[in-house]
């Protein structure tokens, strides 16, 4: 079984396995860096499992920044009926992808 984690990264929480790609709030860090999380709530690596409180001690999950982008328009549309009032509202969230590369325990 490889290395599974809990972050808490951008105000949500993600299920990251090594290898894997994933989309998540936009960070800072310029695309083809690499970046740490250190916020991580739950580490698995076969049958051992550690469990934060809040946080798993001396964890780091890091992960190369592969590119950054908007998810599609989400559309808004207000209505009230009967009143001539409707209002239309686009918007588009920023996000990144990742790789995950190395999940480590800490000590």
């Amino acid at each position: 079984m490889a290395k599974v984690a809990v972050i808490r990264t951008g105000g949500k929480q993600y299920k990251v396995i090594e290898g894997e790609t994933l989309e998540i709030e936009r960070l800072t860090a310029a695309p083809g860096t690499s970046t740490e999380f250190s916020d991580v709530l739950l580490l698995i690596d076969d049958a051992d499992v550690k469990i934060g409180k809040p946080n798993v001690s001396g964890a780091k999950v890091t992960a190369e920044v592969l590119i950054h982008d908007r998810a599609p328009k989400v559309i808004a549309f207000k209505y009230r009926r009967r009143e001539g009032y409707h209002r239309t509202v686009g918007h588009r969230q920023a996000r990144t992808k990742v790789k995950i590369q190395k999940i480590s325990f800490g000590k």
